[in-house]
C-alpha cells in the first residue's frame, strides 16, 4: 500500500514557497486522513537590531503569525483536512523545527517550502530546509515549485 503518515507537520514563513509547501501538506494530509501540524518559528536573531527602535516588535510579530496561520489553518479545513493546529515558537527555525517540534509531536513528515537564498547566503548560513532535511527525525518533503496544473 505505500508509506503511511499520521502527523505531519508544515513549516510556513509566509513566503510563496511555504504556501506551495501548505498545498502539497493538505494533499497528502487527505490521502493519509493524517493530522496537520501548522509550524511557524519567530527568529528572535532577527529581534536584536530592531529592538532598540522599536520594542513592540516581538508583540507585532506574534500577531502577525497567529493571522497567518489562523488563514492558512482554516484553508487546511476549508479543503477538507480534518485535524489541523497550528503552533508558534520563538527562536531559530533550524533548530526548533526539526529537533524540538518534530520529536515534541509525534511528526512522521515534515514539509517545507525550498528556500530562495543565493549561493552565498547557503554558503554562510545555510538555509533552513537544508538544516530541516539533516537533523530531522522523520522523512522530510521539500517542495521546490507550485504544483502543476
Amino acid at each position: 500500500m505505500g508509506v503511511q503518515y499520521d502527523h505531519i507537520l508544515v513549516a510556513l514563513d509566509g513566503s510563496k514557497e511555504s504556501e506551495w509547501a501548505l498545498e502539497k501538506s493538505i494533499e497528502i494530509a487527505k490521502r493519509n486522513n493524517a493530522k496537520l501540524l501548522l509550524a511557524h518559528v519567530i527568529d528572535t536573531r532577527s529581534f536584536m537590531l530592531i529592538d532598540s527602535y522599536d520594542p513592540d516588535i516581538a508583540d507585532r510579530a506574534n500577531k502577525l503569525a497567529i493571522d497567518m496561520l489562523e488563514k492558512y489553518q482554516s484553508q487546511a479545513l476549508d479543503a477538507g483536512v480534518a485535524h489541523v493546529q497550528y503552533e508558534i515558537e520563538y527562536g531559530s527555525p533550524k533548530v526548533k523545527i526539526p529537533k524540538e517540534m518534530a520529536k515534541i509531536h509525534p511528526i512522521d513528515l515534515i514539509i517545507c517550502g525550498a528556500t530562495g537564498m543565493n549561493a552565498v547566503e547557503r554558503f554562510l548560513i545555510g538555509s533552513v530546509s537544508e538544516h530541516i532535511t539533516r537533523y530531522a527525525p522523520c522523512d522530510v518533503l521539500i517542495v521546490r515549485s507550485q504544483k502543476s496544473p
